[in-house]
């Protein structure tokens, strides 16, 4: 296997997550009325502040669990992305691609959960929790979301999705999926409104009791599974590198980038969904409205 996938894919993912970093900084400064210029300087400023500062360390707390679940946060998008055409095909081109990266996302669930468990920290704990109760509402929709693309398709492999959409790109006729696809990389991200899990009101919640190169991690790794998730729905309802006279590569950077940035844009703009409620939402809203888009793609492409 040629390495050319492996590092494009990593690359890609470094820049675009960087680029999403540096757009939620300056959208930060301006807030509180400082230069975005400054603000645009954000990864570089918290990378060199955090590989300075030292690690914390907790009474009793189960630290290789805990650093697990940070470093896992930046590794799970790499192995998300591998199934993603970005330009160069897939690092890990498979017949179960959707599968594979609706697996992956399930991690997420038990690095997060590490995260506030390892800790020994009270807020953490509490943190941890919330996610779960998060992620108990978004997953299933998310799910259906991802098969509709397939179904569409008839394959779960993400090049033969992209391949399909070259006529016409599924988010025209499946925007309830799309929309659900977004929420739940919203959900998986920890990001805007579906991160109560590290919300202020608990200090930080899972990532209250972090430090140094482990703080650095965690934070890298939400960016980065922001990113990863921006490429895969790029792929399953954008078309991916589908696109006239730009190359291929260039069409999914710049569709991805844009998913990304206003995935960052709306961080500041929605309240924050807290798990009981949301939960109400993804179980009597969401998942009714997913199944019924895939109903409709179902009984389209059977017709």
């Amino acid at each position: 296997m040629t390495l050319i996938p492996v590092w494009w894919t990593v690359a890609t993912l470094l820049v675009l997550a960087t680029l999403a970093a540096s757009a939620h900084g300056a959208l930060a400064a301006r807030t509180v009325g400082a230069s975005p210029g400054v603000g645009a300087l954000l990864p570089a400023t918290e990378t060199a502040r955090l590989l300075r500062q030292e690690r914390r360390t907790l009474l009793a707390a189960d630290s290789p669990l805990w650093r697990i679940g940070g470093a896992g946060l930046a590794l799970i998008p790499l192995l998300m992305a591998a199934v993603v055409p970005l330009g160069p095909p897939a690092v890990l081109d498979s017949p179960i691609g959707i599968v594979w990266f609706n697996a992956a996302d399930v991690v997420v669930w038990a690095l997060v959960w590490l995260l506030g468990w390892g800790a020994n920290s009270t807020y953490a704990l509490v943190g941890a929790f919330r996610f779960l109760a998060t992620a108990l509402a978004y997953e299933l929709p998310l799910m259906f979301a991802l098969t509709t693309p397939a179904v569409a398709a008839g394959s779960l492999r993400v090049s033969d999705v992209v391949a399909a959409q070259s006529g016409l790109w599924y988010v025209v006729w499946m925007p309830v999926a799309f929309a659900i696809t977004l929420l739940g990389v919203v959900g998986f991200s920890v990001w805007g409104p579906l991160s109560p899990a590290a919300a202020p009101d608990l200090a930080g919640g899972v990532l209250a009791e972090l430090s140094g190169p482990d703080r650095l991690l965690a934070g890298a790794g939400r960016y980065l599974l922001l990113t990863a998730g921006s490429a895969f729905a790029t792929a399953l309802f954008l078309g991916g590198t589908q696109g006239p006279l730009l190359p291929g590569w260039m069409w999914m950077s710049l569709k991805t980038l844009v998913v990304v940035l206003a995935l960052v844009a709306v961080r500041g703009r929605l309240v924050l969904l807290r798990p009981d409620r949301f939960l109400e939402v993804g179980w009597l809203v969401l998942l009714p409205l997913a199944l019924a888009q895939l109903l409709v793609v179902s009984l389209v492409v059977a017709s």
